[in-house]
């Protein structure tokens, strides 16, 4: 797929006082191929439905955290991290090849800084909102991993959406369930995840089953490997779990580690469903109009 740039570029949607250009989601359509080159394999109609779901997206958001801080910035060693975490996560090795990619793919390193700005200070603005709703439970944490020599950890993948009206539900799922079934459900999370996830393909990789709360466990135990689950109902919307593989292993002896991690991993996942709410709240007050 071709990168240039059209010789006309037009407004499409404004989102309050946002405006959204032909030009933004092709650059928006880089940016996601350079977190996720899968994108590239889908329909041309759907890499546009992503690609303008995502910019509208990230336009709310920016918009919602404008009423919190007078500029999208951050600490310039924080922000050199954040650059660093995404390199390193698409297997780049260091800041000069990293440049040589981006200019590559004609996306700047301050549209870059930008969007993982946006995302930054999304994640804080939710945490700073949220942090005395987490619910941790580190001393069960302890118990559970002292009483037991192996733990059980799930290699897992997710699709999170919602939908704005009940009845539109069914139609939904049915959507999700022929692309899981046509395009792979990488692809399908591409697709319809509205979670953070969806950039990696709905990818959250190894999750120990003790930061997994009953009723989604029983649900990933029943599956076999490569099987999905049907929709469960999760705060902010549904989810469809995906389980790619399982493994056994012993349990370290350092136990400060093990109980931290599992906090870590809790804490976030409790979050990105606050995170879902919280857009889905902000998001009724948005005035979206295709122009």
């Amino acid at each position: 797929m071709q990168f240039g740039n059209s010789i006309e570029n037009k407004i499409i949607y404004k989102i309050n006082n946002e405006i959204i250009t032909s030009f933004d989601l092709k650059k928006e359509l880089r940016y996601l191929s350079l977190i996720n080159p899968k994108i590239l394999t889908l329909k041309k109609n759907e890499i546009f439905k992503i690609s303008e779901q995502s910019i509208i997206r990230e336009k709310i958001k920016k918009i919602e955290i404008l009423n919190h801080v007078n500029e999208i910035k951050l600490d310039d060693n924080y922000t050199n991290q954040l650059i660093k975490n995404t390199y390193s996560k698409i297997g780049i090795k260091n800041i000069n090849e990293f440049n040589r990619k981006l200019k590559s793919m004609d996306i700047s390193m301050e549209e870059l800084v930008e969007k993982i700005t946006i995302d930054s200070l999304w994640n804080q603005m939710i945490y700073e909102k949220y942090k005395t709703k987490i619910k941790i439970d580190k001393t069960k944490f302890e118990k559970e991993i002292s009483s037991k020599k192996n733990q059980t950890e799930f290699n897992l993948s997710e699709i999170v959406f919602n939908v704005e009206k009940k009845e539109q539900l069914q139609k939904k799922i049915n959507l999700i369930k022929i692309d899981i079934k046509n395009e792979g459900f990488d692809k399908a999370a591409l697709i319809h995840s509205i979670s953070q996830s969806r950039n990696s393909g709905g990818l959250l990789g190894w999750i120990n089953e003790g930061s997994i709360n009953n009723k989604l466990k029983n649900v990933i135990k029943k599956l076999s490997i490569g099987q999905n689950s049907d929709p469960q109902t999760i705060p902010g919307g549904f989810m469809i779990l995906k389980l790619n593989d399982i493994k056994i292993k012993e349990i370290s002896v350092n136990m400060k580690e093990e109980v931290n991690k599992l906090i870590k991993l809790k804490t976030n996942q409790q979050l990105n469903q606050f995170s879902n709410i919280y857009f889905n709240k902000i998001k009724k007050n948005i005035k979206i109009e295709k122009i």
